[in-house]
C-alpha cells in the first residue's frame, strides 16, 4: 500500500454516496494524482483485496477494517508545528460537533483559514479536492482520527467510518 490508495478508494465511495459515473481519468483530475499512479492504485487494491477486478466496487467491510485497525501502523502521524492549514481529524466534520478541544489539528495551506498543529495528508495534492468534496473531506478528516487521535477520538472515528462506509451515512 501507498499513502494515496487510502484517498482514491475513498474518493471511489464518495462517488458512489452521490451516485456518479467516474473514470480513472475523473479519480486523477479530481484527486490531483497521475492517472498512471491512480492506475497502479487501483492494482495494488485489488491484489490486497480493497476492490474488485473491475476497479469500481470497493471493498467496504475490508477497507473499514483496515482503516479502524492498519491505517495507524501504515501511515502513523504525529503532529507538528503550528500553522495555518484546513482543520482535520477530530477539529474538522463530523467530529467537531461531538469532541470538544482546545487542540486543533490542520493540513498545512496556506490559503488555509485556521491555525493549528500540521498533520500531514496521506497525499501532498488532497486539501484542494476537500474544498470541493465534503464527502471526501469528511472520509479523509476521519482517516487522521485514526491516525493522530487519542482513544476517544478514534472511537468516534470507527463510529462514523462505519456509518459512512458500510452504513447509509448520508
Amino acid at each position: 500500500m501507498r499513502p494515496q490508495d487510502i484517498p482514491i478508494l475513498l474518493k471511489i465511495i464518495a462517488y458512489n454516496r452521490r451516485n456518479e459515473e467516474w473514470q480513472m481519468k475523473n479519480l486523477a483530475f479530481h484527486l490531483g494524482i497521475s492517472q498512471s499512479e491512480v492506475s497502479e492504485s487501483l492494482n495494488r487494491s485489488m491484489e490486497a483485496g480493497l476492490i474488485d477486478e473491475s476497479k469500481k466496487t470497493v471493498n467496504r467491510l475490508a477497507l473499514v477494517e483496515f482503516l479502524i485497525h492498519g491505517l495507524k501502523y501504515v501511515f502513523p502521524q504525529k503532529p507538528g508545528a503550528i500553522t495555518r492549514g484546513v482543520k482535520t481529524a477530530h477539529s474538522a466534520p463530523p467530529l467537531d460537533k461531538m469532541i470538544s478541544s482546545d487542540t486543533i489539528y490542520v493540513w498545512p495551506d496556506a490559503y488555509g483559514q485556521d491555525k493549528g498543529q500540521a498533520v500531514e495528508p496521506l497525499y501532498p495534492t488532497l486539501v484542494q479536492p476537500c474544498r470541493v468534496d465534503d464527502d471526501l473531506y469528511q472520509l479523509l478528516a476521519l482517516v487522521d482520527a485514526m491516525r493522530v487521535g487519542k482513544a476517544r477520538e478514534q472511537a468516534l472515528a470507527k463510529q462514523e467510518i462505519e456509518r459512512l462506509i458500510l452504513g447509509d451515512g448520508k
